[in-house]
């Protein structure tokens, strides 16, 4: 049976597309050969967010006298905190699987490879079948990177080094965790374990955490996570894991930390090896299939969307792609934008950024004008957040006077910091901001306090 689209890949990019093409008409087969979801649902986003509002709830119970709230007696089960992550993860697996077959799309549960292309279209083999379709989206996602430490791969398979998939399914709250990695992963786990127990040490070889975050937030972020015991080895490289050992060195001066159990969180890598991209001729770069803003490879009929591509690795620019490409595939002019696209650390405290940072206007010689908000001028925050040091940053252009980038580190920054991107993607100017109402009290209200500083 001839397809007018196969998509290789069932997480955020290829389910939504196949939806999309599905509802729209168009004959559509999909090829998943893991779990409808993808990393997102089943190993990263969903399940760390569930694990991480346990842990928020479990810190307002230990602190809670701050709010004349005492709670004696708590008790922690994570392998309570673990079935209800499957519970949440199970539930939105079986929406997936019922918008898929209300938009008529065929799964087929296997691995595909790409055979060729001949005058009937692009040939697609999954265990002894082939199909055919006119056109192919890519959307296979990621995969860890594992680096060549000596020691690693022996400890992956002894189940003392976890990625981010095993440490979601871990029994225990470890006595110890050492995390290598300060990047979005890292702190999200550092941030559950710690709560839940662990002493957690976490070995970054950048002189900072969080990766290309704004550097005072970044700042605010380690000082709150030292406070709660969290241990950070900065400019420090892995060397070698051990027996219960991680080996570390910073200028010279070797070190071994001891771990009951260790997550590599160092990044992630486009999944497209093994594909069978050569055999139609789709330009890679560094594993990245190459894409320009319509998700078109280089090979006409042929798309690519999410992680594969190398771009920006999240579940929104994932789901973004897949429309931009279902959209082209039905003739409707659409492309990808990439100036405001949020990014969240779901630690406790908060971390949501959109746009340029100070590091980054600079490096493009945009001139900008800047104002920092503390969070407790906005009542609300100081009312549910005894002691909270929260910012919120905003940078506007300095010709155009538009907002170029906003960045906070706060509770609710993550439900925030989409309004802030429309403000970048509208191209609105300070004067024209001002005249907007904020409710009040609310935590969004340090924006409107901070255009009224520039």
């Amino acid at each position: 049976m001839k397809y007018d689209l196969i998509i290789i890949g069932g997480g955020p990019a290829g389910y939504l597309a196949a939806e999309r093409a599905g509802s729209a008409g168009l004959n559509v087969l999909l090829f998943e050969k893991s779990h409808l979801g993808g990393v997102c649902l089943n190993e990263g986003c969903i399940p760390s967010k569930t694990l991480l509002h346990s842990a928020k709830i479990l810190d307002y119970s230990k602190f809670g006298e701050k709010y004349g709230v005492v709670n004696e007696n708590t008790v922690f089960s994570h392998e309570t905190v673990i079935k209800r992550k499957n519970k949440v993860v199970k539930t939105l697996t079986a929406g997936i699987n019922a918008q898929l077959k209300k938009s008529k799309v065929q799964v087929v549960e296997d691995t595909a490879r790409i055979m060729g292309k001949d005058r009937d279209g692009f040939i697609i083999g999954a265990g002894s079948d082939t199909y055919t379709a006119d056109r192919l989206l890519i959307a296979t996602g990621s995969v860890p990177v594992v680096p060549p430490i000596p020691g690693l791969s022996e400890g992956l398979s002894k189940g003392f080094v976890l990625t981010n998939k095993e440490i979601l399914d871990i029994e225990n709250i470890p006595e110890s965790l050492v995390i290598i990695g300060g990047g979005v992963i890292g702190l999200e786990m550092a941030s559950y374990f710690n709560s839940g127990g662990s002493k957690v040490t976490v070995i970054e070889m950048l002189d900072h955490i969080a990766g290309n975050t704004d550097r005072e937030i970044s700042e605010i972020l380690l000082k709150n996570y030292t406070k709660k015991g969290v241990d950070f080895k900065l400019g420090c490289k892995v060397t070698e894991i051990g027996d219960g050992l991680v080996y570390c060195e910073k200028d010279g001066q070797k070190a071994a930390v001891e771990a009951k159990k260790v997550l590599l969180s160092i990044g992630r890598k486009p999944s497209t090896a093994g594909l069978g991209l050569e055999n139609i001729g789709v330009e890679l770069n560094r594993g990245c299939i190459v894409i320009d803003d319509c998700c078109r490879t280089n090979i006409p009929g042929v798309y690519a969307a999410g992680d594969a591509t190398g771009k920006l690795m999240l579940a929104h620019v994932a789901y973004r792609h897949a429309e931009v490409c279902v959209n082209n595939i039905l003739g409707k002019k659409d492309h990808v934008r990439y100036n405001a696209i949020p990014s969240v650390i779901y630690t406790n405290p908060e971390v949501a950024c959109v746009g340029e940072t100070e590091e980054s206007a600079k490096n493009k010689g945009i001139e900008y004008l800047k104002a920092t908000v503390p969070l407790r001028f906005s009542g609300r925050y100081l009312a549910e957040n005894e002691g909270g040091d929260g910012i919120c940053k905003v940078l506007v252009n300095s010709t155009h006077r538009n907002i170029i980038g906003v960045h906070m580190i706060g509770n609710y920054s993550s439900e925030i910091i989409y309004g802030a991107g429309l403000m970048i993607e509208a191209e609105l100017r300070i004067d024209e901001l001002k005249e907007l109402v904020f409710p009040h009290p609310t935590v969004c209200e340090v924006i409107r306090e901070a255009l009224f500083m520039m």
